[in-house]
């Protein structure tokens, strides 16, 4: 029997990206598959039914047809109304994030979902899964940003750029990797003046070596963040522990301090955020004012461009679906050990060490149990 591939439509509140596009079901059916998609699942990307049944792949009408299947590969974690779904038959390929959703990693346990997240996924020290949208999220922060210091959302009504007789915002960017350095690219290519601070001396090099002299790079100390947080009209923050929940960096104590009207855009809000005082907030309301401080904390910011970011997701799960659907998922596990750090769920038990730490539960080397 061929390997079957499940493609449900996302029901997260503002979330319009699509797990494959159609050129990766070509791929998918040449590697053997057959692929089915829920009916709409593309239309939020501009992609049309009638482009994947041209690729190969066959439309079903609900959610229930999609997820009978051996894979279901995802974009974000299922919702509460699609717990219904999970079982031990079919794995699960998405971001996931279980450190800020106990409640998702309790079903899965409990229904024996084998259940695979972008986001810890590893390869060459990297995380190739989680860089597409990071680098999207980190670019989207500064237009974001830019939106929350308007007067209209809050904000103390200035530009990022200067104009003639004015001074340039000052922007904060707590972090230095994928999303961090996107996020500094960007506000200084408009004319911010940007600080970057990180505890890791070679990742500020790289700030550096990208950014010239237009940028301020700062070790990351609380003395330091302190310091600079205060001073900022916009902060960015985009730390991350893998698998882990988010550090709180920003305490409502610090918070008090900054100036009125300034704008915290917190994209770690996804596994918890990194302020106190941040709450997920969704597309059609991204905005609330606590303490006198704009905060923007939508945990799917990269929906917002669903184009971009589907097209620059479902390559870089393409490779990882296709070696699925060849051997199957049990064996490519076994087989490759970063894909294996993927591995957050697996017959009951917690197999990513990060989400054990975080929500207080066993950890069991995936090895063990392969």
């Amino acid at each position: 029997m061929k390997f079957r591939i499940g493609i449900p439509r996302e029901i997260k509140e503002g979330e319009n990206r699509v797990a494959a596009t159609p050129h990766c079901i070509s791929t998918l059916r040449e590697a053997g598959a057959r692929v089915f998609v829920q009916k709409g699942a593309g239309a939020g990307s501009g992609f049309e039914d009638s482009s994947f049944v041209r690729a190969g792949a066959t439309v079903v009408p609900t959610a229930a047809d999609a997820w009978e299947a051996d894979l279901v590969v995802k974009v974000k974690e299922p919702l509460s109304r699609e717990f219904r779904f999970l079982n031990g038959r079919t794995a699960l390929f998405t971001y996931l994030h279980l450190a800020a959703v106990p409640e998702l990693t309790d079903a899965l346990l409990a229904r024996r979902v084998t259940a695979i997240a972008y986001e810890t996924v590893t390869k060459g020290g990297g995380l190739p899964l989680l860089r597409p949208m990071s680098e999207v999220a980190g670019i989207l922060s500064v237009q974001v940003g830019a939106r929350g210091l308007e007067k209209a959302a809050g904000g103390k009504g200035i530009l990022l750029p200067a104009v003639k007789g004015g001074k340039p915002a000052e922007v904060c960017v707590i972090g230095a990797g994928i999303a961090g350095r996107a996020a500094t690219r960007t506000a200084a290519g408009i004319g911010a003046r940007v600080t970057v601070l990180d505890i890791s001396r070679s990742k500020l090099a790289a700030v550096r070596e990208e950014t010239g002299v237009r940028v301020r790079t700062v070790l990351s100390t609380p003395e330091s963040i302190e310091r600079v947080v205060t001073k900022s009209d916009l902060v960015i923050s985009t730390v991350l522990l893998v698998g882990d929940r988010a550090p709180v960096l920003i305490r409502r104590k610090l918070l008090r301090r900054m100036q009125r009207g300034a704008v915290v855009v917190d994209i770690s809000i996804d596994q918890g955020g990194t302020v106190e005082t941040s709450r997920p907030t969704t597309h059609a309301a991204p905005f609330f004012i606590e303490e006198g401080v704009v905060h923007y904390c939508v945990a799917n910011m990269p929906a917002a461009v669903p184009r971009t970011s589907t097209i620059a997701l479902s390559k870089a799960t393409l490779p990882y679906v296709r070696m699925f659907a060849r051997t199957g998922v049990l064996p490519a596990l076994r087989k490759d050990s970063g894909l294996r750090a993927g591995l957050n769920t697996f017959r009951g038990r917690v197999t990513c060490e990060g989400v054990a730490r975080a929500l207080g539960l066993e950890y069991t080397e995936p090895e063990a149990l392969l």
